[in-house]
């Protein structure tokens, strides 16, 4: 299958320009799963910019995939997502193999828990790149990234 991924560096952009706006900031945070970001108004002013409404449903899923766990990724490192998890020694295994096991959404909810927890600096190409293409294959390669770097 090939697709055109989308720029994510300029979606980095819009994500720090809208941050600035307290309010949507934590609006965006307190959603406790992904579907839920339908119900919130900075969603939808930060998804106009990529053309939400011409978007298949696989698209739209992608992005809010992408938009829920965002806010907890710190695009200040060059690590992979696997190996900034890893190196936070803030993850344990464990808690990982529940990642890669759970089915979706469930799997994106307890990423994001990971996440809040240890405060990862990635590579914010590399990651969203591997949130964006969310399936099994990038669920093994973040475990495989961890486990070698712990």
């Amino acid at each position: 299958m090939s697709y055109d991924l989308p720029d994510f560096a300029r979606f980095h952009k819009q994500w720090q320009k809208l941050q600035e706006n307290s309010g949507a900031r934590a609006d965006l945070r307190k959603v406790s799963a992904p579907e839920e970001l339908l119900d919130i108004p900075a969603f939808y002013r930060l998804m106009d910019q990529f053309g939400w409404k011409s978007l298949s449903p696989w698209q739209q899923a992608n992005w809010q995939r992408l938009v829920f766990l965002a806010p907890h990724l710190r695009a200040e490192g060059s690590h992979s997502l696997g190996k900034a998890l890893a190196t936070s020694k803030a993850v344990s295994e464990k808690r990982m193999f529940q990642v890669l096991r759970s089915d979706s959404p469930q799997d994106v909810v307890q990423l994001r828990r990971l996440l809040k927890h240890a405060d990862p600096a990635v590579d914010w190409t590399a990651a969203a790149k591997q949130l964006w293409c969310w399936q099994q294959r990038e669920k093994r390669s973040l475990l495989e990234d961890f486990v070698l770097n712990t």
